[in-house]
């Protein structure tokens, strides 16, 4: 992912040695904590009964790019081996695409020398990168008193109600700020896992005390960029910000945001355009939501092609599979928007410093 000065590569395989990322722009003299790090990684494995069986202990080794606790301002190099991989299966169904997957268009694609166990390079195992990239984004938002907090909007049929900001920031539960939605859409993920379906989501995520002016009109649009780096994001299949799909049905009278002045600040009577306006940040909450697609790996039979012989089969998956993975890909969505915002606000230092002199 290209930031201005911000940007990290992601790098490895679902069943390979190794998972990482490569990290360039991060400026030098953050305190680096690895146990932080793995906390992160931690929450990104989710609640276990929905998650894969696969048990990692996603250990980061950092190579390069921290000396003595601290950035040092170069690329910054960290890898997460690979422990539990057992690719056995991945062989017998190597002709046969599994539906909702990448097997097929990466065959196209890498003219079929593609890495197809577990997904290879498109594996959500990848993800484990983008959280990496993340923690250190969240470092440099932290220095200016930027937070940035994703929740668990809906599973299935089951939607939170509104919530307050506060509420999400503050909530004990770590998945989501509606306890009695929550017990809900547990129910819900349940009775897909023992049917040996899958359920998809929304998360929503909120970055509070972020400045104006950040982004700007067409190539420098912050609400772009955001949105190509959620869509990045393995299994995303919409973005929105704000009211989002919802100004569709409104009009302008409903939607548009007065400005008022409190605590000599300007800022707006409402929040329907979810902090951005012409690209551009205005200093209120960044509201965004992120639908996720029900994982593509279930346990019931779907149809398919056999490539080598050419002809329509049935198959059926066996291994190990998330039955929801909205809950594992909030410290992702998280991630992405921090690592945006950092690239931004590190442009926008940069403008106030010509400007002081």
């Amino acid at each position: 992912m290209k930031g201005r000065i911000l940007s990290f590569t992601l790098f490895g395989e679902s069943h390979g040695k190794g998972v990482g990322v490569l990290i360039e722009g991060i400026p030098p003299g953050i305190r680096v904590n690895v146990q932080e790090i793995k906390k992160e990684l931690e929450r990104r494995k989710g609640i276990q009964r929905f998650s894969t069986k696969r048990k990692e202990p996603d250990e980061p080794m950092i190579i390069s790019g921290i000396f003595r606790g601290y950035t040092t301002g170069t690329p910054i190099a960290v890898v997460v081996w690979n422990k539990d991989v057992d690719s056995s299966y991945y062989e017998e169904i190597k002709n046969t695409p599994r539906p909702g997957h990448a097997d097929y268009p990466a065959k196209l694609k890498y003219f079929g020398f593609n890495d197809y166990r577990g997904g290879g390079y498109f594996s959500g195992r990848l993800t484990v990168g983008i959280v990496i990239a993340g923690y250190f984004a969240k470092k440099i938002l932290e220095k200016y008193g930027i937070k940035v907090k994703a929740y668990i909007k809906r599973i299935g049929r089951v939607e939170a109600r509104e919530v307050e900001i506060s509420e999400i920031f503050s909530s004990p539960n770590p998945y989501c700020p509606d306890e009695e939605a929550f017990q809900k859409m547990l129910e819900e993920m349940e009775s897909v896992r023992k049917a040996g379906d899958s359920i998809g989501g929304v998360v929503e995520v909120v970055a509070i005390n972020v400045p104006p002016g950040l982004g700007g009109p067409h190539d420098e649009d912050i609400e772009a960029d955001l949105a190509s780096a959620f869509f990045r994001i393995p299994a995303v299949k919409g973005v929105e910000f704000g009211l989002g799909f919802k100004f569709a049905e409104k009009r302008g009278s409903e939607v548009n945001d007065p400005f008022v002045i409190k605590d000599g600040k300007v800022v707006t009577e409402t929040n329907n355009h979810g902090g951005i306006l012409g690209g551009i940040t205005t200093g209120m909450p960044i509201v965004a939501r992120i639908a996720f697609k029900p994982t593509p790996s279930i346990y019931l039979p779907q149809r398919t092609v056999d490539l080598e012989k050419m002809k329509e089969v049935e198959i059926k998956l066996r291994g190990r599979f998330d039955s929801c993975i909205v809950p594992k890909a909030l410290p992702v969505v998280e991630a992405m928007m921090s690592f945006v915002l950092a690239d931004h606000l590190l442009i926008r230092k940069s403008w106030e410093s010509f400007m002081d002199m």
